[in-house]
């Protein structure tokens, strides 16, 4: 058996699969020479029956035939060249003629990239659609709120998903801007220069410009103004940084549903099937593996991105190849890496469960300490000193703190009723109201609803018609 990536089967779906396999992509460089052929055919350069040769032979891989080729001139495109010039006897005199290997190459690239963006926002689409409902569920649900992952204050367990959701929606918008401004190489030649179209196209009515716009519109693409033998490879890093942009905001809510799965915090639960195994050693464990595979495939989306930025960085003059072997194994990974994310993602935020018990028992014990901050506000507003009140707040809480992690007893309540000088602006029984903080939430349920709405009214309608 030989080696196999775990994106052959393990990560991602059949779909972003098919973009990035092998006969798509050999696929797409024949649509580009017979695009080519048929644009030089209405410029007089080309028979038409060498275009229906070619056109009637598209479709007709042979990879077994490629590879041999391959093994001897260490080529591949011009390999594939070679097989669809064998099948092709009439057409296939003509290929590649005036072309470089990037004509084909970069503009395929592009095509394949807009592709995957596509099923990558169909799927962020989705988990946001997902998302929405959950955060109308519990918009209104109390939950201790963390900061230094230490209890703060209480917030809603809406508002802490809205918060996800508004990241995934900017990456969403960031991730479209970006599928509309990616250029191709064009059909330009060696250099980029256009010049051995200048020289085909001598006294024809068709101008390389408008060759190129013929063959670039057949594909769904632009080409950049200026091109060497390449596209920008910047175009790359922009790509890459805005997928890591995707991979954090993912990365970031996988990180505390891991948080909130815990035992200690106990607040949720992804799903877990009922054959499930959470660990070899340990029949009773429920890992958050889902939430952690998450994590994993995002650090290594983000690690790629400084490839990107060498490749543009370091390509020499119109071009240098030392990109090319890393940009065949960094966008196809990169692409079924988030595709995986966000999938996975989906499954969680379906399935995920509420742990109720654990949501009241962490309000129970740090809620009166949330509080104190509301109790503060009412004494000042009683007429006592702020400043004095924080400190004998502070000493009261910091005391009744350390008794408990003692074990010994005297609630923060009992401590604050037996100060007279408290007592003397707050009644022991409005004390008791003001620590309870399951209902300071301020504005979070109304915010998390408005951004649940702005979820449904922004995507729904774009999800209905496709």
């Amino acid at each position: 058996m030989s080696y196999e990536s775990p994106f052959s089967s393990r990560y991602g779906s059949d779909e972003m699969r098919s973009i990035w396999s092998e006969g798509a992509k050999r696929r797409l460089w024949r649509r580009i020479w017979l695009s080519v052929a048929e644009a030089q055919a209405a410029a007089g350069l080309v028979s038409p029956a060498q275009v229906d040769d070619l056109r009637a032979n598209a479709d007709r891989l042979d990879p077994k035939r490629s590879r041999e080729i391959e093994a001897e001139i260490e080529h591949d495109l011009v390999a594939e060249l070679r097989v669809y010039a064998e099948q092709a006897s009439l057409g296939g005199s003509i290929l590649h003629w005036g072309m470089t290997s990037a004509d084909v190459l970069d503009n395929a690239e592009v095509v394949r990239q807009r592709a995957a963006l596509g099923l990558l926002l169909t799927r962020l689409r989705a988990l946001l659609l997902a998302l929405a409902p959950r955060i109308d569920e519990t918009a209104d649900l109390a939950v201790m709120g963390y900061t230094h992952l230490q209890p703060a204050e209480p917030t809603s367990l809406g508002y802490r998903l809205a918060g996800y959701a508004q990241d995934l929606l900017g990456c969403m918008e960031l991730l479209t801007r970006l599928r509309g401004q990616l250029r191709g190489k064009g059909v330009r030649g060696a250099v980029g220069t256009s010049a051995p179209f200048v020289e085909l196209l001598q006294g024809s009515p068709v101008t390389p410009e408008m060759l190129e716009a013929t063959v670039l519109r057949g594909l769904g693409i632009e080409a950049a103004d200026v091109t060497t033998q390449t596209y920008p490879r910047l175009q790359d890093y922009w790509l890459l940084a805005d997928l890591s942009g995707l991979a954090a905001a993912l990365h970031h809510f996988a990180l505390d549903l891991r948080f909130m799965q815990s035992p200690a915090i106990g607040v949720a639960a992804e799903p877990f099937g009922p054959h499930q195994v959470g660990s070899s050693a340990m029949p009773f464990k429920r890992n958050p593996i889902k939430a952690e595979k998450v994590c994993s495939l995002a650090r290594f989306v983000a690690a790629q991105v400084s490839i990107a930025w060498q490749n543009a960085a370091e390509s020499l003059l119109e071009r240098t190849l030392d990109d090319s072997a890393n940009r065949r194994i960094v966008f196809p990974e990169v692409f079924l890496a988030c595709d995986e994310m966000l999938l996975t993602m989906q499954n969680i935020v379906e399935g995920l469960q509420l742990r109720h018990a654990g949501i009241e028992a962490a309000l129970r014990k740090y809620g009166p300490y949330a509080a104190v901050e509301r109790l503060l506000s009412s004494l000042v507003r009683a007429g006592a000193n702020r400043q004095e009140m924080h400190e004998r707040l502070r000493q009261h809480a910091s005391q009744a703190l350390e008794a408990e992690a003692d074990g010994k007893p005297g609630s923060l309540l009992s401590r604050l009723q037996a100060d007279t000088a408290i007592l003397r602006f707050v009644q022991p029984a409005r004390l008791a109201e003001l620590l309870d903080s399951s209902s300071y939430l301020g504005l979070a349920p109304e915010r998390a609803r408005r951004l649940a709405a702005e979820v449904r009214q922004r995507l729904a309608p774009a999800a209905a018609s496709e």
